[in-house]
């Protein structure tokens, strides 16, 4: 496997025992990072900082076990693809939301350049209203 499938193994592992600081390793003050339209945090986000409060506390505040469980993990050596599904309860309604979700992660040597998810937004969507 290539270093940056292991780079983003590991964020996947952080992200799995919540540990924030593997989670953000392999980002970088000029990583962009979009989470897609019609999600609840969508937008485009660049560097750590944002990343945190634009999406993960955003995520955190708004939703009881918002979880990613990865299942398939694509080398495609400069391109990532993690596969999964997002899953949680949005505390405002009490709704309880599962999604299928892609993320493409765009590497160089380790780090992230560009991070894009695609996901089902109606079914997220819904939970929330």
């Amino acid at each position: 496997m290539s270093k940056n499938y292991e780079a983003i193994k590991a964020h996947y592992a952080g992200s799995d025992t919540k540990d924030l600081d593997a989670m953000m390793a392999p980002l970088t003050a000029t990583t962009a990072w979009t989470e897609m339209a019609g999600f609840p945090c969508a937008g485009t986000y660049v560097g750590v900082p944002a990343i945190i409060e634009g999406v993960f506390k955003r995520l955190g505040e708004e939703w009881d076990g918002y979880n990613f469980k990865l299942e398939r993990l694509v080398d495609g050596d400069g391109t990532i693809v993690g596969i999964g599904t997002y899953s949680g309860t949005y505390r405002k309604t009490g709704k309880v939301m599962t999604a299928r979700v892609v993320h493409v992660w765009d590497m160089k040597d380790s780090k992230v350049l560009r991070f894009e998810q695609f996901t089902d937004t109606k079914l997220v969507a819904a939970a929330m209203n």
